[in-house]
């Protein structure tokens, strides 16, 4: 794999979007706040079918298939390396084949482990705390999951790549675990911090990594105030009983943002500035983005953040 030294014990971290953006927040968390290295563009563009075109003041865009990214980061206390792949989309066909080649271009590494992110829906109340559900490749990887006080999903299954790519490397005889944080079945299209958060916590105890994660506690907690606006406005929406599916319809109506101002897109102008120059403050900028409801319109610039030419 381009530019991968000599890794230490490194281990394989694999996001794509799903449920909430939990995965690809918490992949995208690790890459902007340990500063992880673009390393290789892996060229998949004949799995991705195309189903839609993007229009922009009238004019049809330049189709665009989602990229697949490596990043590799090097622990300073030479404990346990990471390497972590990001797709921007799951694709429509040869899955398996797919994360076959992921995990060969991985095996050239020497990997230890896999780890793939995902989201539990459950009827948990938006103001619990979101658990951690976990499977692992055996039954050492299960010893350890019950040390964290992770919640084994005993059955069931786990659809697309997330668990696709976990079957893939217990058949190449590769360790590993898929870690699942609990969000509410009602938010599910909504992006849910409180479950990425609850991710990183067990990944980083599991592999003594020491991560800052102030700032998506912060993120947490600026979003359990807009639940709770939200659920006040359901609330009352269900007193006049305006619509009888108003629990599922409201609680996502209530997220969305007006149209995006000037004074909004010079902020993120002012964004990309600061991460540019300091790639920590690249998660800041993926809320922003989040917010407004533009972070497929800036996806490329924002992973182009991370190339070498704009690292600092």
């Amino acid at each position: 794999m381009k530019e991968i030294r000599s890794l230490v014990h490194p281990n394989l971290v694999a996001v794509w979007p799903g449920m909430g953006q939990v995965a690809i927040n918490a992949g995208i968390y690790l890459i902007s706040k340990l500063k992880m290295e673009f390393s290789l563009e892996l060229d998949e563009s004949k799995l991705f079918d195309v189903d839609h075109i993007e229009i922009k003041d009238g004019r049809v865009q330049t189709i665009r298939r989602p990229r697949n990214l490596f990043f590799v980061w090097e622990d300073p206390l030479r404990k346990n390396d990471l390497i972590l792949f990001l797709g921007e989309g799951q694709p429509s066909h040869g899955k398996y084949n797919f994360c076959q080649k992921i995990i060969n271009l991985a095996n050239e590494s020497q990997v230890e482990k896999v780890f793939t992110f995902a989201a539990m829906a459950t009827q948990m109340p938006p103001h619990s705390k979101s658990r951690t559900f976990g499977v692992g490749t055996g039954t050492a990887e299960l010893s350890n999951l019950k040390n964290l006080d992770v919640e084994i999903l005993m059955e069931g299954n786990i659809s697309g790549m997330n668990g696709i790519l976990l079957g893939v490397a217990a058949e190449l005889g590769k360790n590993g675990y898929c870690l699942l944080g609990e969000i509410p079945h009602i938010f599910g299209a909504l992006p849910f911090p409180k479950a990425t958060l609850a991710i990183l916590e067990t990944f980083t105890s599991m592999l003594d990594i020491n991560l800052d994660l102030a700032e998506l506690s912060e993120q947490v907690a600026e979003h359990e105030k807009e639940i709770e606006m939200a659920l006040e406005q359901i609330h009352a929406n269900q007193l006049s009983e305006e619509k009888e599916s108003a629990p599922l319809h409201q609680a996502n109506e209530s997220f969305e943002t007006n149209a995006v101002n000037a004074e909004e897109l010079q902020k993120i102008e002012e964004l990309f500035q600061a991460a540019k120059g300091d790639r920590s403050k690249s998660f800041e900028l993926k809320k922003e983005l989040d917010r407004s409801g533009l972070f497929k319109e800036y996806e490329d610039r924002f992973l182009d953040l991370f190339k070498k030419n704009n690292q600092p």
